[in-house]
């Protein structure tokens, strides 16, 4: 816990507050993963529809933390952090409200435009903040907070299905999606804009505003592209177990409400631990090792726990390697994006091209969820997978190592 000591009172308070709003942006995002056989049992929805309602969020969260990057560089990270958590709080609320596939389709769009939002600026806000020593474990932890927002979401379901009729308990799940706004008054009064920030706001107080164009630029365009495949492998392998892992419990394996919670916080506790390692280890051995590790060890878990976990005991152990695998990849990430862009134009940079890649990997559950319709809902995930994190290994080859890289040395030019 070293990267935590060294922190100062400003930098916890951050820290607090970047934690806080990823874990309850993941609640908000998992509780529709949850619901899905739910929804999918009471309008009666195919798999194709199901998948498609989970990629359109992804997608649309992919446009909203890229316009949100750009913000962020424009007026503030933390004026975008708070836009950016009011926004998906209150389309998760309003899709309790929808009373047709379409609507709901409709809200878990616009729901996913903020959704998007609060990653670019909260991971920009801590990268300004923390030293290059402990960037990588300290940006991980916050991101850890993924885990504990799931833990949450997935109790919520276990106790809210168990009193309340399902057709009802779906609804109430998706109004508690309006708890994250509160967290704006904290925000509000604790957490400064980083000065890296503020003085390169300073320094090009004359120079026009940043544009997305930047970003496609000489050495810079280069970065971005391979920054956006490694995002893609990374997320569209996540996503497709993140989606489909529930559905799979409930209609694979025919786990009860409360077996698919219990199922499903072992699986977190394993993501839990699996951020906390994997930013350590980026900060050890270097982003482009960490990834491609934690890439090899997210093929064999999700394998395994897929294709030979043959009893209920096997899935619930094979859980915990399966969590632990998805989110250590995940850690560097953030960090590694942080360390390719100047000052000016990091949250555009990196808005865009983890937003991309959630895009573009958002198609994967729609892809499984066709492929379900001809083979097995194992078999789809598993292969669904396997292609995603293979992209992760390929493309870490073409990165540069950034590690212990100063952001406020970072130019346009080769790193």
């Amino acid at each position: 816990m070293d990267w935590f000591r060294a922190l100062d009172g400003r930098q916890r308070k951050a820290f607090w507050a970047c934690f806080g709003g990823w874990a309850l942006d993941a609640m908000d995002v998992q509780l529709y993963a949850l619901l899905l056989p739910t929804i999918m049992a009471i309008w009666s929805l195919t798999k194709a529809e199901a998948g498609t309602l989970g990629t359109v969020a992804l997608l649309a969260s992919s446009l909203g933390g890229a316009i949100a990057g750009n913000l962020a560089d424009r007026i503030g990270r933390v004026r975008i952090l708070q836009l950016s958590i009011l926004w998906f709080s209150t389309f998760t609320f309003l899709s309790g409200l929808a009373q047709n596939y379409e609507q709901l389709l409709v809200a878990r769009t616009l729901q996913g435009l903020g959704f998007g939002g609060e990653w670019a600026a909260g991971a920009v806000l801590m990268a300004e903040l923390i030293s290059p020593k402990h960037r990588g474990q300290t940006i991980a932890a916050v991101s850890s907070g993924w885990s504990v927002g799931y833990a949450a979401a997935a109790i919520l379901f276990a106790l809210i299905f168990n009193f309340v009729e399902a057709e009802t308990a779906w609804r109430v799940m998706f109004f508690l999606g309006i708890l994250p706004a509160l967290l704006i008054l904290f925000v509000r009064r604790h957490v400064p804009e980083p000065e890296m920030y503020a003085k390169a706001k300073r320094a090009d107080a004359d120079a026009p505003q940043p544009r997305f164009s930047e970003i496609f630029r000489g050495t810079l365009g280069a970065r971005t592209l391979v920054a956006w495949l490694t995002c893609l492998g990374v997320l569209g392998g996540n996503y497709t177990v993140l989606t489909w892992l529930p559905a799979y419990l409930q209609s694979e394996r025919g786990l009860s409400y409360s077996n698919t919670g219990l199922f499903l916080l072992v699986n977190i506790v394993g993501s839990f631990v699996g951020y906390l390692v994997g930013g350590a280890a980026s900060d050890r051995f270097g982003r482009k090792n960490a990834l491609r590790l934690f890439a090899l060890l997210g093929t064999l878990s999700v394998g395994s726990y897929l294709l030979f976990g043959g009893s209920s005991a096997a899935i619930l152990l094979l859980g915990f390697p399966l969590g632990f695998a998805q989110s250590g990849m995940n850690a560097g990430i953030a960090p590694l994006l942080s360390e390719l862009y100047p000052t000016r134009l990091r949250a555009t940079g990196q808005g865009f091209t983890y937003n991309a890649g959630r895009g573009t990997g958002a198609l994967f559950p729609m892809l499984v969820g066709i492929a379900a319709a001809h083979v097995s809902l194992t078999v789809a995930i598993a292969a669904g997978a396997a292609c995603a994190y293979a992209l992760v290994v390929l493309a870490s080859i073409a990165l540069p190592e950034t590690r212990d890289r100063q952001l406020e040395e970072i130019g346009t030019g080769a790193l």
